[in-house]
């Protein structure tokens, strides 16, 4: 019998309800439960919610928690009295947890500021740097299955914690020998030695206001009807409200406008899927509406679908990344106020067709590590130097336009996707004619995402033996086309021929493989149990771009197939 679950089974106090799942549990889901410790990812630490060290829980994020108090004791000043700010999504034990947070950062007299009802990741991000905190907590766990919940752990400058950092944190979490003797108080008790103070619509408005700030073209005309859900999560109020005080029609989708633990009324709660926009489609078409927009349950991400052609055409990451890079630069250009050292961040995942536009007009990109916090942890560097940040983003639908937050912002991506969006009408177009005349300009940029998901412990052993096939994998050719570069981010050599040079970058276990006018990435997911496939090719037609895309994937998912037959 595992020795972590009878000890858990044995501990007197436990949670009662924790006690039950305990006691109901076969051999096979004590060991999915218990086979390791939740670790931390790309987007801080997730897992199912339940009971083991595998699960989130009270104990597994006091332990956490009691690490970053730790961290941020060790890192920082004055940290008491600045304090640490917490706010939370509408999964399921979120408010627990929130408030779990608070226990453990007050059993270290630790000051916290916590949100009095759900509240987006942006706004969190935004309230670190407003009240000049030593540090933030999210619960949440982004676009996860509804069975998952997590926490995302911020430094004193809004940004999720990079590896240097986290390492920290994980050695003092690796640190605690009984997870159940960690101190913490209850939400009361800190509330009683004043060691909590609840937020409210005060850091709303100041961060609608910044938000607002983004506007190029604040005060024309808006003639755009727009449908919004929040795909029940916690970006139902500000979101709503980003949109209907810049005096938008806004159509919202009031069944996902609930803030559901469960997303009844969707498959997955991610606005990178389609089939998460069903709702909003017949709400669309009933109101003939120019663009719909959709966000997360943490509300970071935002997925924009358009109106053409009498159907709704959805916009990926990469699109509506280089549709923000074109509009900001052109409209900066026109008025004279493109810097001359500007900086766009994006990384090595994302395609090149941003890349391609910035260049045009004289802006340096830099790619960073996959996880937003790596494009934070940039915009900080760059502060009080003769660069200026325009603009970060990801493919996975993760865009920051002002350096107030440090994390992915889908508030201030609204703004501005609607502005753009408004603009076009004006004049006749829509945000895929707009998509097609940069496609002539710059050639038809095509990107697609393969997800492999490989759960448990069998699937982590599966997604290893993958990655180990591949990092020994260097075919001459593929497709007939020869490969010119392979990059390996786990051990930071970058293969030219025969030649091999360092990379600077953190390590990671990605793989990138970059043939003459493709190229595909195989990277673990830090928070979710699957193997993704990123695929990148430049066509000179949409068609035959999209031809070589799926010829590439079926290539590797036979390559893959055979890995673990």
């Amino acid at each position: 019998m595992n020795e972590n679950y009878l000890k858990w089974l044995n501990e007197n106090d436990l949670d009662k309800s924790l006690q039950n799942e305990l006691n109901a549990m076969d051999d096979a889901q004590i060991e999915e439960a218990f086979y390791k410790h939740l670790s931390f990812g790309t987007g801080g630490m997730r897992g199912i919610i339940g009971a083991g060290t595998n699960r989130m829980n009270i104990y597994t994020i006091r332990k956490a928690v009691y690490g970053y108090a730790k961290f941020l004791l060790e890192y920082y000043d004055n940290v008491a009295s600045r304090g640490v700010v917490i706010a939370y999504d509408n999964r399921h034990n979120s408010q627990v947890f929130a408030k779990e947070c608070v226990g453990v950062l007050s059993s270290f007299g630790i000051k916290t500021y916590l949100f009095e009802n759900i509240r987006p990741t942006p706004l969190l991000s935004f309230s670190v740097r407003a009240k000049e905190a030593a540090g933030g907590i999210m619960v949440t766990a982004s676009h996860n299955p509804p069975n998952y919940n997590g926490i995302k752990m911020y430094d004193d400058d809004g940004c999720q914690l990079v590896p240097k950092l986290a390492d920290r944190v994980i050695d003092y979490v690796n640190g605690v020998e009984d997870l159940f003797a960690i101190k913490t108080l209850t939400f009361e008790e800190a509330e009683e030695k004043n060691l909590v103070e609840m937020l409210g619509r005060d850091l709303d408005n100041m961060y609608l206001q910044d938000v607002y700030s983004i506007q190029l073209q604040q005060d024309v005309k808006k003639s755009l009807k727009i449908v919004f859900t929040p795909l029940h999560g916690a970006s139902r109020e500000i979101g709503l409200r980003s949109l209907v005080e810049n005096d938008y029609k806004v159509f919202p989708v009031e069944s996902q406008m609930v803030a559901d633990p469960d997303f009844k009324t969707v498959k997955s709660p991610n606005p990178e899927d389609p089939k998460a926009f069903d709702e909003a489609v017949k709400i669309g078409l009933e109101h003939q509406a120019d663009i719909l927009i959709a966000t997360d349950p943490d509300g970071d991400r935002l997925g924009v679908a358009v109106y053409h052609d009498k159907t709704y055409k959805f916009l990926t990451g990469n699109q509506t990344g280089a549709i923000f890079i074109d509009y900001l630069l052109s409209h900066k250009k026109v008025t004279n106020d493109l810097p001359n050292h500007g900086v766009i961040y994006n990384t090595i995942v994302t395609n090149n067709f941003g890349e391609e536009i910035a260049k045009a007009y004289g802006v340096e990109v830099i790619s960073t590590l996959t996880g937003f916090k790596f494009i934070g942890e940039q915009i900080k560097k760059i502060e009080d130097t003769e660069k200026t940040f325009l603009m970060g983003y990801e493919e996975s639908y993760g865009y920051v336009l002002k350096d107030s937050v440090r994390d992915k912002d889908s508030i201030q991506a609204m703004v501005l996707i609607s502005e753009i969006a408004n603009e076009l009408k004006q004049q006749g177009k829509t945000l895929y004619d707009y998509l097609l005349e940069l496609y002539d300009q710059y050639g038809a940029w095509r990107d697609k995402l393969v997800n492999i998901v490989l759960e448990g412990k069998e699937g982590e052993g599966k997604i290893k033996a993958i990655m180990n096939y591949f990092r020994g994998y260097t075919p001459q050719t593929l497709l007939d086309k020869k490969l010119l570069i392979k990059e390996d981010y786990l051990h930071g050599i970058r293969y030219v021929g025969d030649e091999q040079e360092s990379m600077n970058f953190p390590e990671s276990n990605v793989l990138k493989f970059v043939f003459e006018d493709f190229w595909f990435v195989l990277r673990p997911s830090g928070t979710e149990p699957k193997l993704k496939i990123y695929l990148v090719h430049k066509g000179k037609t949409v068609k035959e771009a999209d031809q070589v895309l799926e010829s590439i994937q079926t290539v590797l998912t036979d390559l893959i197939d055979s890995i673990n037959e």
